[in-house]
Protein backbone atom coordinates (compact mmCIF):
# COMPACT_ATOMS: atom_id res chain seq x y z
CA UNK A 1 0.00 0.00 0.00
CA UNK A 2 1.23 3.52 -0.86
CA UNK A 3 0.52 5.99 1.92
CA UNK A 4 1.24 9.73 2.29
CA UNK A 5 1.39 11.09 5.84
CA UNK A 6 1.14 14.86 6.34
CA UNK A 7 2.70 15.78 9.67
CA UNK A 8 5.83 14.28 11.23
CA UNK A 9 5.01 14.99 14.87
CA UNK A 10 4.56 12.24 17.46
CA UNK A 11 1.39 10.85 15.84
CA UNK A 12 2.64 11.12 12.24
CA UNK A 13 5.97 9.56 13.17
CA UNK A 14 4.24 6.75 15.07
CA UNK A 15 1.95 5.93 12.12
CA UNK A 16 4.90 6.04 9.68
CA UNK A 17 6.92 3.75 11.96
CA UNK A 18 4.13 1.14 12.09
CA UNK A 19 3.31 1.24 8.38
CA UNK A 20 6.95 1.17 7.27
CA UNK A 21 7.62 -1.83 9.52
CA UNK A 22 4.86 -3.65 7.62
CA UNK A 23 6.60 -3.00 4.27
CA UNK A 24 4.17 -0.31 3.07
CA UNK A 25 5.47 2.42 0.72
CA UNK A 26 5.33 5.50 2.99
CA UNK A 27 6.03 9.19 2.26
CA UNK A 28 6.03 11.78 5.05
CA UNK A 29 5.55 15.54 4.54
CA UNK A 30 6.26 18.25 7.12
CA UNK A 31 7.30 21.91 7.11
CA UNK A 32 10.04 21.16 9.66
CA UNK A 33 13.33 20.10 8.07
CA UNK A 34 14.48 18.75 11.45
CA UNK A 35 11.46 16.47 11.82
CA UNK A 36 11.84 15.19 8.26
CA UNK A 37 15.55 14.54 8.86
CA UNK A 38 14.62 12.47 11.93
CA UNK A 39 12.08 10.49 9.89
CA UNK A 40 14.59 9.80 7.10
CA UNK A 41 17.37 8.83 9.50
CA UNK A 42 15.30 6.43 11.62
CA UNK A 43 12.63 4.96 9.34
CA UNK A 44 12.51 3.29 5.96
CA UNK A 45 10.33 6.04 4.46
CA UNK A 46 10.71 8.98 2.09
CA UNK A 47 10.59 12.46 3.61
CA UNK A 48 9.59 15.76 1.98
CA UNK A 49 9.91 19.25 3.45
CA UNK A 50 6.91 21.43 2.59
CA UNK A 51 3.21 22.04 3.16
CA UNK A 52 1.08 18.91 2.94
CA UNK A 53 -1.72 20.95 1.37
CA UNK A 54 0.40 22.23 -1.54
CA UNK A 55 -0.20 20.37 -4.83
CA UNK A 56 3.46 20.33 -5.93
CA UNK A 57 4.56 18.87 -2.58
CA UNK A 58 1.89 16.15 -2.75
CA UNK A 59 2.95 15.40 -6.32
CA UNK A 60 6.59 15.00 -5.27
CA UNK A 61 5.44 12.62 -2.53
CA UNK A 62 3.69 10.46 -5.15
CA UNK A 63 0.04 11.46 -4.59
CA UNK A 64 -0.89 10.41 -8.13
CA UNK A 65 -0.18 6.76 -7.17
CA UNK A 66 -1.16 6.88 -3.47
CA UNK A 67 -3.82 4.60 -2.00
CA UNK A 68 -4.30 6.73 1.11
CA UNK A 69 -3.48 10.13 2.62
CA UNK A 70 -3.35 10.57 6.38
CA UNK A 71 -3.30 14.26 7.40
CA UNK A 72 -2.25 14.69 11.04
CA UNK A 73 -0.55 18.10 11.13
CA UNK A 74 -1.20 20.42 14.07
CA UNK A 75 -3.62 22.51 12.00
CA UNK A 76 -7.14 21.29 11.18
CA UNK A 77 -7.41 23.54 8.14
CA UNK A 78 -4.18 22.20 6.61
CA UNK A 79 -5.44 18.64 7.16
CA UNK A 80 -8.75 19.42 5.49
CA UNK A 81 -7.20 21.18 2.50
CA UNK A 82 -4.62 18.39 2.06
CA UNK A 83 -7.48 15.88 1.76
CA UNK A 84 -9.37 18.13 -0.66
CA UNK A 85 -6.30 18.59 -2.91
CA UNK A 86 -5.52 14.85 -2.76
CA UNK A 87 -9.09 14.12 -3.88
CA UNK A 88 -9.58 16.84 -6.51
CA UNK A 89 -6.17 16.73 -8.22
CA UNK A 90 -4.87 13.22 -7.57
CA UNK A 91 -8.01 11.14 -6.92
CA UNK A 92 -6.54 9.49 -3.80
CA UNK A 93 -9.09 6.80 -2.77
CA UNK A 94 -8.92 7.04 1.04
CA UNK A 95 -8.51 10.30 2.97
CA UNK A 96 -8.07 10.45 6.76
CA UNK A 97 -7.83 13.76 8.66
CA UNK A 98 -7.25 14.68 12.27
CA UNK A 99 -9.75 17.40 13.26
CA UNK A 100 -9.32 18.92 16.71
CA UNK A 101 -11.71 21.91 16.78
CA UNK A 102 -15.05 20.71 18.14
CA UNK A 103 -16.88 23.36 16.10
CA UNK A 104 -16.28 21.34 12.92
CA UNK A 105 -17.59 18.19 14.61
CA UNK A 106 -21.05 19.41 15.63
CA UNK A 107 -23.62 16.88 14.35
CA UNK A 108 -25.56 19.50 12.37
CA UNK A 109 -22.38 20.53 10.50
CA UNK A 110 -21.15 17.02 9.61
CA UNK A 111 -22.43 17.36 6.02
CA UNK A 112 -19.34 19.54 5.54
CA UNK A 113 -17.24 16.38 5.17
CA UNK A 114 -19.42 14.73 2.53
CA UNK A 115 -18.00 13.79 -0.86
CA UNK A 116 -19.62 16.85 -2.47
CA UNK A 117 -18.01 19.31 -0.07
CA UNK A 118 -14.82 18.36 1.83
CA UNK A 119 -14.25 14.73 0.80
CA UNK A 120 -12.79 13.21 3.99
CA UNK A 121 -13.53 9.51 4.53
CA UNK A 122 -12.42 9.24 8.15
CA UNK A 123 -12.26 12.00 10.76
CA UNK A 124 -10.15 11.42 13.86
CA UNK A 125 -10.70 13.70 16.85
CA UNK A 126 -7.96 12.94 19.39
CA UNK A 127 -9.65 14.88 22.18
CA UNK A 128 -12.89 12.89 21.82
CA UNK A 129 -11.07 9.56 21.40
CA UNK A 130 -8.85 10.15 24.45
CA UNK A 131 -11.75 11.60 26.46
CA UNK A 132 -13.79 8.45 25.82
CA UNK A 133 -10.81 6.29 26.80
CA UNK A 134 -10.44 8.23 30.08
CA UNK A 135 -14.17 7.85 30.81
CA UNK A 136 -13.94 4.07 30.25
CA UNK A 137 -11.00 3.85 32.65
CA UNK A 138 -12.88 5.89 35.25
CA UNK A 139 -15.94 3.63 35.00
CA UNK A 140 -13.86 0.44 35.41
CA UNK A 141 -11.31 1.02 38.19
CA UNK A 142 -8.78 -1.80 38.38
CA UNK A 143 -8.39 -2.13 34.61
CA UNK A 144 -5.22 -0.63 33.13
CA UNK A 145 -6.73 -0.61 29.61
CA UNK A 146 -10.32 -0.83 28.37
CA UNK A 147 -11.48 -1.11 24.74
CA UNK A 148 -14.96 -1.83 23.39
CA UNK A 149 -15.84 -4.02 20.41
CA UNK A 150 -18.99 -5.40 18.74
CA UNK A 151 -21.45 -2.57 19.46
CA UNK A 152 -19.91 -2.20 22.95
CA UNK A 153 -21.13 -5.70 23.92
CA UNK A 154 -17.58 -7.12 24.10
CA UNK A 155 -14.69 -5.55 26.01
CA UNK A 156 -10.95 -6.06 26.16
CA UNK A 157 -9.60 -5.27 29.62
CA UNK A 158 -5.97 -5.29 30.71
CA UNK A 159 -5.73 -6.40 34.35
CA UNK A 160 -2.64 -6.42 36.56
CA UNK A 161 -2.21 -9.55 38.68
CA UNK A 162 -1.36 -8.29 42.17
CA UNK A 163 0.04 -10.37 45.03
CA UNK A 164 -3.43 -11.27 46.32
CA UNK A 165 -4.81 -12.09 42.86
CA UNK A 166 -6.93 -15.29 43.29
CA UNK A 167 -6.21 -16.68 39.81
CA UNK A 168 -2.38 -16.67 39.83
CA UNK A 169 -0.54 -20.00 39.69
CA UNK A 170 -3.63 -21.69 38.23
CA UNK A 171 -3.59 -23.22 34.72
CA UNK A 172 -5.88 -21.19 32.48
CA UNK A 173 -7.79 -24.35 31.49
CA UNK A 174 -8.81 -24.78 35.14
CA UNK A 175 -10.35 -21.30 35.21
CA UNK A 176 -12.92 -22.44 32.64
CA UNK A 177 -13.70 -25.48 34.79
CA UNK A 178 -13.97 -23.44 38.01
CA UNK A 179 -16.18 -20.76 36.42
CA UNK A 180 -18.06 -22.48 33.56
CA UNK A 181 -20.56 -19.60 33.18
CA UNK A 182 -17.85 -16.91 32.94
CA UNK A 183 -17.65 -15.44 29.45
CA UNK A 184 -14.01 -14.37 29.72
CA UNK A 185 -10.92 -15.50 27.81
CA UNK A 186 -7.29 -14.60 28.57
CA UNK A 187 -5.90 -13.85 25.10
CA UNK A 188 -2.55 -12.24 25.92
CA UNK A 189 -0.09 -11.85 28.80
CA UNK A 190 2.55 -9.17 29.35
CA UNK A 191 5.29 -10.52 31.65
CA UNK A 192 8.01 -7.92 32.13
CA UNK A 193 8.67 -6.79 28.57
CA UNK A 194 7.60 -10.08 26.98
CA UNK A 195 4.14 -10.17 25.41
CA UNK A 196 2.84 -13.63 24.48
CA UNK A 197 -0.32 -15.58 23.68
CA UNK A 198 -0.88 -18.09 26.52
CA UNK A 199 -1.78 -21.75 26.12
CA UNK A 200 -4.40 -23.51 28.27
CA UNK A 201 -1.68 -25.08 30.44
CA UNK A 202 0.02 -21.71 31.16
CA UNK A 203 -0.33 -19.98 34.52
CA UNK A 204 -0.47 -16.30 35.43
CA UNK A 205 2.09 -15.04 37.95
CA UNK A 206 2.18 -11.97 40.20
CA UNK A 207 3.09 -8.86 38.20
CA UNK A 208 1.61 -10.12 34.92
CA UNK A 209 -0.78 -7.94 32.97
CA UNK A 210 -3.49 -10.18 31.52
CA UNK A 211 -5.42 -9.10 28.42
CA UNK A 212 -8.92 -10.51 28.86
CA UNK A 213 -11.80 -10.50 26.37
CA UNK A 214 -15.13 -10.52 28.19
CA UNK A 215 -18.76 -9.50 27.83
CA UNK A 216 -20.06 -6.13 28.99
CA UNK A 217 -22.23 -7.89 31.59
CA UNK A 218 -19.35 -9.91 33.08
CA UNK A 219 -16.58 -7.31 33.12
CA UNK A 220 -16.95 -6.32 36.78
CA UNK A 221 -17.14 -9.96 37.86
CA UNK A 222 -13.98 -10.64 35.84
CA UNK A 223 -12.14 -7.78 37.54
CA UNK A 224 -13.29 -9.19 40.90
CA UNK A 225 -11.93 -12.66 40.08
CA UNK A 226 -8.56 -11.04 39.42
CA UNK A 227 -8.68 -9.39 42.85
CA UNK A 228 -9.77 -5.91 41.74
CA UNK A 229 -12.78 -4.82 43.79
CA UNK A 230 -12.13 -1.07 43.55
CA UNK A 231 -15.25 1.09 43.64
CA UNK A 232 -15.91 3.78 41.07
CA UNK A 233 -14.59 7.17 42.21
CA UNK A 234 -17.11 9.50 43.86
CA UNK A 235 -14.60 12.34 44.44
CA UNK A 236 -12.32 13.27 41.58
CA UNK A 237 -9.76 15.98 40.84
CA UNK A 238 -8.91 16.74 37.20
CA UNK A 239 -5.66 18.60 36.46
CA UNK A 240 -6.05 20.51 33.20
CA UNK A 241 -9.16 22.20 31.85
CA UNK A 242 -8.25 21.88 28.18
CA UNK A 243 -10.40 20.15 25.56
CA UNK A 244 -9.98 16.68 27.11
CA UNK A 245 -10.51 17.81 30.71
CA UNK A 246 -13.63 19.76 29.72
CA UNK A 247 -14.94 16.82 27.64
CA UNK A 248 -14.55 14.41 30.59
CA UNK A 249 -16.15 16.78 33.12
CA UNK A 250 -19.06 17.58 30.78
CA UNK A 251 -19.67 13.87 30.09
CA UNK A 252 -19.73 13.08 33.82
CA UNK A 253 -22.28 15.86 34.36
CA UNK A 254 -24.46 14.66 31.45
CA UNK A 255 -24.45 11.11 32.83
CA UNK A 256 -25.94 12.40 36.07
CA UNK A 257 -22.93 10.78 37.71
CA UNK A 258 -22.75 11.00 41.49
CA UNK A 259 -19.06 11.78 41.15
CA UNK A 260 -18.09 15.19 42.51
CA UNK A 261 -15.48 16.75 40.24
CA UNK A 262 -13.01 19.59 40.74
CA UNK A 263 -10.83 20.93 37.91
CA UNK A 264 -7.50 22.73 38.36
CA UNK A 265 -6.72 25.01 35.40
CA UNK A 266 -3.54 27.13 35.18
CA UNK A 267 -4.83 29.78 32.74
CA UNK A 268 -7.25 32.26 34.30
CA UNK A 269 -9.21 33.00 31.11
CA UNK A 270 -9.69 29.30 30.41
CA UNK A 271 -10.72 28.64 34.03
CA UNK A 272 -13.43 31.33 33.80
CA UNK A 273 -14.63 30.00 30.42
CA UNK A 274 -15.05 26.38 31.55
CA UNK A 275 -16.57 27.46 34.88
CA UNK A 276 -19.31 29.21 32.86
CA UNK A 277 -19.86 26.07 30.78
CA UNK A 278 -20.00 23.52 33.61
CA UNK A 279 -22.81 23.45 36.15
CA UNK A 280 -21.85 21.07 38.96
CA UNK A 281 -18.05 21.04 38.57
CA UNK A 282 -15.89 23.26 40.77
CA UNK A 283 -13.13 25.03 38.80
CA UNK A 284 -9.98 26.25 40.58
CA UNK A 285 -7.42 28.58 39.00
CA UNK A 286 -3.84 27.57 39.79
CA UNK A 287 -1.01 25.15 39.10
CA UNK A 288 -1.51 21.43 39.64
CA UNK A 289 2.09 21.39 40.92
CA UNK A 290 1.21 23.81 43.75
CA UNK A 291 0.59 21.82 46.92
CA UNK A 292 -1.68 24.55 48.31
CA UNK A 293 -3.90 24.36 45.23
CA UNK A 294 -4.04 20.56 45.46
CA UNK A 295 -5.07 20.78 49.11
CA UNK A 296 -7.67 23.43 48.24
CA UNK A 297 -9.10 20.92 45.74
CA UNK A 298 -9.31 18.39 48.62
CA UNK A 299 -7.01 15.99 46.78
CA UNK A 300 -6.13 14.43 50.15
CA UNK A 301 -9.64 12.94 50.39
CA UNK A 302 -10.17 12.28 46.65
CA UNK A 303 -10.65 8.82 45.19
CA UNK A 304 -8.98 9.64 41.87
CA UNK A 305 -6.62 12.21 40.40
CA UNK A 306 -6.86 12.50 36.59
CA UNK A 307 -4.00 14.53 35.06
CA UNK A 308 -4.88 15.77 31.56
CA UNK A 309 -2.68 18.82 30.91
CA UNK A 310 -0.59 19.20 27.74
CA UNK A 311 2.63 18.71 29.72
CA UNK A 312 3.67 15.12 30.53
CA UNK A 313 5.94 16.22 33.36
CA UNK A 314 3.18 18.25 35.03
CA UNK A 315 0.83 15.27 34.70
CA UNK A 316 3.32 12.82 36.21
CA UNK A 317 4.52 15.05 39.07
CA UNK A 318 1.06 16.32 40.05
CA UNK A 319 -0.26 12.74 40.16
CA UNK A 320 2.66 11.58 42.31
CA UNK A 321 2.12 14.56 44.66
CA UNK A 322 -1.62 13.81 44.84
CA UNK A 323 -0.97 10.23 46.00
CA UNK A 324 1.59 11.40 48.56
CA UNK A 325 -1.04 13.80 49.93
CA UNK A 326 -3.57 10.97 50.32
CA UNK A 327 -5.39 10.55 47.00
CA UNK A 328 -6.29 6.86 46.54
CA UNK A 329 -5.36 6.43 42.88
CA UNK A 330 -4.39 8.29 39.72
CA UNK A 331 -4.81 8.22 35.96
CA UNK A 332 -2.29 10.11 33.84
CA UNK A 333 -2.15 11.34 30.25
CA UNK A 334 1.37 10.67 28.88
CA UNK A 335 2.36 11.54 25.30
CA UNK A 336 6.06 10.69 25.42
CA UNK A 337 6.50 6.90 25.07
CA UNK A 338 9.84 6.97 26.91
CA UNK A 339 8.02 7.88 30.13
CA UNK A 340 5.82 4.76 29.97
CA UNK A 341 8.65 2.50 31.11
CA UNK A 342 8.85 3.81 34.66
CA UNK A 343 5.28 4.89 35.46
CA UNK A 344 4.82 1.97 37.88
CA UNK A 345 7.95 2.77 39.87
CA UNK A 346 6.69 6.34 40.37
CA UNK A 347 3.36 5.20 41.76
CA UNK A 348 1.21 5.86 38.69
CA UNK A 349 -1.71 3.42 38.61
CA UNK A 350 -2.79 3.83 34.98
CA UNK A 351 -1.91 6.00 32.01
CA UNK A 352 -3.45 6.89 28.67
CA UNK A 353 -1.32 7.33 25.55
CA UNK A 354 -3.05 9.72 23.07
CA UNK A 355 -0.69 8.70 20.28
CA UNK A 356 -1.62 5.04 20.70
CA UNK A 357 -5.34 5.89 20.63
CA UNK A 358 -4.95 7.82 17.36
CA UNK A 359 -2.70 5.20 15.72
CA UNK A 360 -5.22 2.46 16.60
CA UNK A 361 -7.96 4.43 14.82
CA UNK A 362 -5.79 4.87 11.71
CA UNK A 363 -4.79 1.18 11.61
CA UNK A 364 -8.47 0.23 11.55
CA UNK A 365 -8.64 1.76 8.05
CA UNK A 366 -5.20 0.65 6.87
CA UNK A 367 -5.87 -3.02 7.58
CA UNK A 368 -7.20 -4.89 4.53
CA UNK A 369 -10.21 -7.19 4.65
CA UNK A 370 -13.39 -6.84 6.69
CA UNK A 371 -11.69 -5.22 9.68
CA UNK A 372 -14.15 -3.32 11.88
CA UNK A 373 -11.91 -2.19 14.74
CA UNK A 374 -8.24 -2.30 15.79
CA UNK A 375 -6.56 -1.53 19.10
CA UNK A 376 -2.78 -1.42 19.35
CA UNK A 377 -1.28 -3.05 22.45
CA UNK A 378 2.06 -2.42 24.20
CA UNK A 379 3.62 0.00 21.69
CA UNK A 380 2.52 -2.04 18.67
CA UNK A 381 3.73 -5.45 19.90
CA UNK A 382 0.22 -6.81 19.30
CA UNK A 383 -3.22 -5.79 18.06
CA UNK A 384 -6.72 -6.66 19.17
CA UNK A 385 -8.80 -6.91 16.00
CA UNK A 386 -12.53 -7.20 15.36
CA UNK A 387 -13.24 -8.59 11.89
CA UNK A 388 -16.23 -9.93 9.99
CA UNK A 389 -15.97 -13.50 8.67
CA UNK A 390 -16.78 -13.96 4.98
CA UNK A 391 -18.04 -17.17 3.36
CA UNK A 392 -14.61 -17.57 1.76
CA UNK A 393 -12.73 -17.21 5.07
CA UNK A 394 -10.71 -20.29 6.14
CA UNK A 395 -12.18 -19.78 9.64
CA UNK A 396 -15.71 -20.58 8.48
CA UNK A 397 -17.21 -24.06 8.72
CA UNK A 398 -14.83 -26.31 10.63
CA UNK A 399 -14.76 -26.57 14.46
CA UNK A 400 -12.13 -24.28 16.00
CA UNK A 401 -10.12 -27.29 17.25
CA UNK A 402 -9.55 -28.39 13.65
CA UNK A 403 -8.39 -25.01 12.36
CA UNK A 404 -4.70 -24.28 11.86
CA UNK A 405 -4.60 -20.81 13.40
CA UNK A 406 -1.43 -18.70 12.99
CA UNK A 407 1.10 -18.92 15.79
CA UNK A 408 0.72 -15.81 17.95
CA UNK A 409 -3.05 -15.42 17.50
CA UNK A 410 -5.95 -16.27 19.82
CA UNK A 411 -9.69 -15.84 19.33
CA UNK A 412 -11.29 -14.11 22.33
CA UNK A 413 -14.96 -13.99 21.35
CA UNK A 414 -17.45 -14.37 18.50
CA UNK A 415 -20.35 -11.92 18.10
CA UNK A 416 -23.43 -13.40 16.44
CA UNK A 417 -27.01 -12.02 16.27
CA UNK A 418 -26.30 -9.47 19.00
CA UNK A 419 -24.86 -12.03 21.42
CA UNK A 420 -21.30 -12.85 22.52
CA UNK A 421 -20.16 -16.47 22.20
CA UNK A 422 -17.12 -17.66 24.19
CA UNK A 423 -14.84 -19.72 21.91
CA UNK A 424 -14.58 -23.47 22.46
CA UNK A 425 -13.08 -26.33 20.47
CA UNK A 426 -16.49 -27.29 19.07
CA UNK A 427 -17.54 -23.78 17.99
CA UNK A 428 -18.00 -23.30 14.24
CA UNK A 429 -17.69 -19.76 12.91
CA UNK A 430 -20.42 -18.75 10.46
CA UNK A 431 -20.38 -16.15 7.66
CA UNK A 432 -21.05 -12.60 8.98
CA UNK A 433 -19.90 -13.53 12.50
CA UNK A 434 -17.73 -10.83 14.03
CA UNK A 435 -14.58 -12.31 15.53
CA UNK A 436 -12.58 -10.50 18.25
CA UNK A 437 -9.02 -11.78 18.40
CA UNK A 438 -5.59 -10.97 19.83
CA UNK A 439 -2.67 -11.12 17.38
CA UNK A 440 1.02 -10.57 18.01
CA UNK A 441 2.72 -8.27 15.50
CA UNK A 442 4.14 -11.24 13.54
CA UNK A 443 0.64 -12.72 13.02
CA UNK A 444 -1.24 -9.55 11.95
CA UNK A 445 -0.69 -10.06 8.20
CA UNK A 446 -2.00 -13.64 8.39
CA UNK A 447 -5.06 -12.45 10.30
CA UNK A 448 -5.73 -9.87 7.55
CA UNK A 449 -5.57 -12.63 4.92
CA UNK A 450 -8.21 -14.65 6.77
CA UNK A 451 -10.76 -11.86 6.40
CA UNK A 452 -10.05 -10.73 2.84
CA UNK A 453 -12.40 -11.31 -0.08
CA UNK A 454 -11.05 -14.31 -2.00
CA UNK A 455 -10.70 -12.35 -5.26
CA UNK A 456 -8.07 -10.19 -3.56
CA UNK A 457 -5.75 -13.19 -3.31
CA UNK A 458 -5.33 -13.39 -7.09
Amino acid sequence: MRVIICGAGQVGYGIAERLAAEQNDVSVIDTSADLIRGVRDNLDVRGFVGHGSHPEVLQKAGAQEADMIIAVTLHDEVNMVACQVAHSLFNVPTKIARIRAQSYLQPHYMDLFSRDHLPIDVIISPEVEVGDMVLRRISLPGATDVVRFADSKILLVAIECLEDCPVVNTPLAQLSELFPDLTSTVVGVLRGERLFVPHSADQLVTGDIAYVVTSKDQVRRTLGLFGHEEQEATRMVIAGGGNIGLYVARALEQRQSRTRVKIIESTRERAVAIADELRRTVVLHGSALDQKVLLEADVQSADLMVALTNDDQVNILSSVMAKRLGCKSNLVLINNPTYHEFTRTLGIDAHVNPRNVTISRVLQHVRRGRIRAVHSVHRGAAEVIEAEALETSPLVGAPLRELELPDGMRIGAVYRDGEMITPSGSLRIKPKDRVVMFALEKAVKQVEQMFRVSLEFF
